[in-house]
C-alpha cells in the first residue's frame, strides 16, 4: 500500500498566502469553507490534492481553508505519539449526524425488525453474531479456515486442529470474556487477561498476556508489497502508555465530554497506534471496543460484527490509520471509517434479521397448517424445522443445538428427542453420541400433519 502523502504545513501556506498577489477578501473566502465536502467526507490531502477545486482556487488554498474550518472543532486527547505530539479530535456535521443515527438504533430497536432481539430468539443470534465476529476477526488477522468448517467447529465445540482454528476459537472465548467483564473497571491485568485468550496457543506462552520489548523489533507491514506501514512508540514506554489507555476507558469527566460510540473507537485507535503486543494487537483493539461499548449499555453492539464490514475493504480500515498519522494525529480520520462501519454493520444485521423473520413466518404457517402443532412447539424446534427445510442433508447433535441456543444440555436433548418423536427428525447412533437428521419427506409432513 502506498503511504499517503504527507500535508503540507499550515504556517507555510499562510506565508505563501500572505505574500502572494491574491485579490482582497480572501480571508473571508477562507474562512467560509467547510471542514468537510459538500459530499459530507472528511477528506485527507492525499485526496484532495487531485480534486478539481473551485474557480481561480489552487488545492493547497483549499486545504488550507479546510485547516482552518478544522481549527476551531479540535479538541485534544490524553495521548501523545512516538515523537510527543498530542493526538486530536473534531466533531463535525457528518460525525455528528451518524452519531444521532446509532444513538437511534439503540433507542428505537423496539419499534424495528431488530426488536426480534427482545424475545426468545436473543440468545440464539447472539450466538450466530459472536461466531461471525470471532471469524472474520481472525480471517483479518491471516486465519485461513472457511466459515462453514469453522461455524461447525464452534457450535460442536470440536478441538481446533491448526492455528487458524485455535485463531477463531481463541476470539470467540474473547469475545464472551468481554460479556462477562463489561461492569469491571479496566485495568493493565485484565488487558493482558483479554490478550491472553486471544492468543492462547497461538503464541509462546511467555508472549501472551506480556508487553513487547525493544528486541521484539515490532513493524507492521503491508503484506502484499512489504511496505512499512507503522512503527510503533519505543517499547520502553509501553506499561505507561498502557495505563494511560486504561484510565482513558475509565475515566468519567463531565468537563470534557466524549461521546462513547466515539471513545470506544479511540480505545481501539491507540491500542492499535501503541501496538503493545507481539501479535494479536488489532484482535485485542476491537474486542476493547466491543467491551466498552457493552459497558455503557449499547447492547445491540453484541449483535453486529463489525470486522465482517472491514474484512470486505481492508485497505480502507488501514488508510484510516495512515491518514491520521500523516495529518497532525488528528483521529477523525479513523473515528468517521469506524462509524461508518458500525452503520454498514447496522444494516448488514437488519437485512439478516429480515430474511430470518421471512423464514420462520413460512415454517410458522407450514406448522399452523394443521391446527396444533405450533403451539406444540418451542422457538428452538421451529429454528431447528427452518434450518432443515433449506439444508436438508445437515446432522444436528445435541451440543451443536445446546451451543447455538445458549441453552443446558438436557434442554437441547429434549428439543431433539421431541422433534424425534412428532416424525419430524429421525434419530441415529454416530460412535457413542446420537445425531438428527430431517425427515426426507419434511415439508410434506409439516403441510399435512395429524397430530
Amino acid at each position: 500500500m502506498k503511504i499517503p502523502l504527507k500535508p503540507p504545513a499550515i504556517n507555510e501556506l499562510m506565508y505563501k498566502l500572505y505574500h502572494s498577489k491574491k485579490e482582497e477578501g480572501i480571508l473571508e473566502k477562507l474562512l467560509s469553507y467547510s471542514s468537510i465536502t459538500e459530499q459530507k467526507e472528511y477528506i485527507h490531502w492525499d485526496k484532495l490534492r487531485h480534486l478539481e477545486q473551485p474557480k481561480n482556487w489552487s488545492a493547497e488554498e483549499a486545504w488550507l481553508a479546510i485547516k482552518l474550518a478544522r481549527s476551531n472543532l479540535y479538541k485534544p486527547l490524553p495521548f501523545i505519539d512516538k515523537h510527543q505530539q498530542l493526538f486530536r479530535l473534531a466533531t463535525p456535521d457528518n460525525v455528528l449526524q451518524q452519531l444521532y443515527t446509532i444513538d437511534c438504533y439503540f433507542g428505537r430497536t423496539v419499534q424495528s425488525t431488530l426488536s426480534i432481539l427482545n424475545t426468545d430468539w436473543r440468545d440464539t443470534y447472539l450466538v450466530s453474531s459472536l461466531i461471525e465476529e470471532a471469524i472474520t476477526s481472525s480471517q483479518l488477522e491471516g486465519a485461513s479456515t472457511t466459515r462453514k468448517v469453522a461455524k461447525a467447529m464452534l457450535r460442536s465445540h470440536r478441538k481446533p486442529c491448526n492455528p487458524s482454528e485455535q485463531m477463531i476459537v481463541n476470539n470467540y472465548r474473547a469475545m464472551q470474556f468481554i460479556r462477562e467483564i463489561k461492569n469491571e473497571t479496566l485495568t493493565v491485568e485484565l488487558l493482558f487477561e483479554l490478550h491472553r485468550i486471544l492468543t492462547e496457543k497461538t503464541l509462546p506462552e511467555a508472549e501472551c498476556g506480556a508487553l513487547c520489548t525493544n528486541k521484539d523489533d515490532i513493524h507492521v507491514w503491508d503484506n502484499r508489497d512489504e511496505t512499512v506501514l507503522h512503527i510503533p512508540p519505543d517499547a520502553t514506554g509501553l506499561k505507561i502508555r498502557v495505563e494511560r489507555i486504561c484510565h482513558f476507558a475509565n475515566l468519567v469527566d463531565n468537563k470534557s465530554f466524549i461521546h462513547p460510540v466515539i471513545k470506544a473507537i479511540i480505545l481501539h485507535f491507540m491500542l492499535a497506534y501503541d501496538h503493545p503486543f507481539v501479535d494479536g494487537n488489532g484482535r485485542t483493539a476491537r474486542a476493547l471496543f466491543y467491551w466498552y461499548l457493552l459497558k455503557n449499555d449499547y447492547w445491540l453492539i453484541e449483535f453486529i460484527s463489525i470486522s465482517k464490514v472491514i474484512k470486505n475493504a481492508p485497505a480502507q480500515y488501514v488508510k484510516a490509520f495512515l491518514y491520521t498519522e500523516t495529518d497532525d494525529n488528528d483521529t477523525t480520520y479513523f473515528i468517521t471509517h469506524q462509524l461508518d462501519t458500525i452503520l454498514k454493520a447496522f444494516k448488514s444485521l437488519q437485512k439478516y434479521l429480515e430474511k430470518q423473520i421471512s423464514e420462520i413466518k413460512e415454517t410458522e404457517r407450514l406448522l399452523h397448517s394443521e391446527n396444533n402443532l405450533y403451539q406444540r412447539l418451542n422457538y428452538r424446534q421451529v429454528a431447528l424445522l427452518k434450518h432443515a427445510l433449506k439444508h436438508p442433508n445437515h446432522y444436528y447433535s445435541i451440543e451443536e443445538h445446546r451451543s447455538s441456543h445458549n441453552v443446558t444440555y438436557e434442554t437441547a436433548r429434549s428439543d431433539l428427542l421431541k422433534l424425534s418423536e412428532l416424525k419430524l427428525f429421525q434419530k441415529e447412533k454416530l460412535g457413542k453420541a446420537f445425531i438428527f437428521t430431517a425427515s426426507r419427506d419434511l415439508k410434506k409432513k409439516l403441510e399435512g400433519y395429524h397430530p
